[in-house]
């Protein structure tokens, strides 16, 4: 039997990777809830985990990137129909060559956030980016 936290929220890390100027996207896999939106890297926390710590994981498991995890940028609390969640947004500097990581993901610019279509939860974090420049 497994147990959810107290607050029924899933617990979610993400890096926003930035360098030269710009930030690592991927557009979300076709089997995921939000299937074929862009998301910066990042997921759920595993058991005994910091937010930081599974930032910087998801985005060595996801991208093969090594990250240096920064402060937290944002935390943001969303329902969606699958589930609730609370995502621990992080800034996030390359310390690996950028030229590793997958085919799914991209590097753009500050304002190019917003013509990509984001999952609701990050529609304050991209205004903020997309205003950073």
């Amino acid at each position: 039997m497994t147990h959810a936290r107290a607050t029924g929220c899933v617990e979610v890390a993400v890096a926003i990777v930035e360098h030269a100027g710009k930030y690592l996207i991927a557009r979300r896999e076709e089997d995921a809830p939000l299937a074929g939106f862009w998301e910066f890297p990042g997921g759920k926390l595993k058991p005994g985990e910091s937010p930081a710590e599974a930032a910087a994981r998801e985005c060595l498991e996801e991208a093969g990137l090594i990250v240096e995890i920064g402060s937290e940028y944002q935390l943001v609390e969303h329902d969606y129909d699958h589930a609730r969640v609370r995502i621990h947004f992080f800034t996030a500097a390359l310390v690996s060559d950028p030229a590793g990581a997958p085919h799914r993901f991209r590097w753009v610019g500050p304002n190019e956030l917003a013509s990509y279509t984001f999952p609701p939860a990050n529609r304050d974090v991209i205004a903020k980016l997309s205003q950073a420049e």
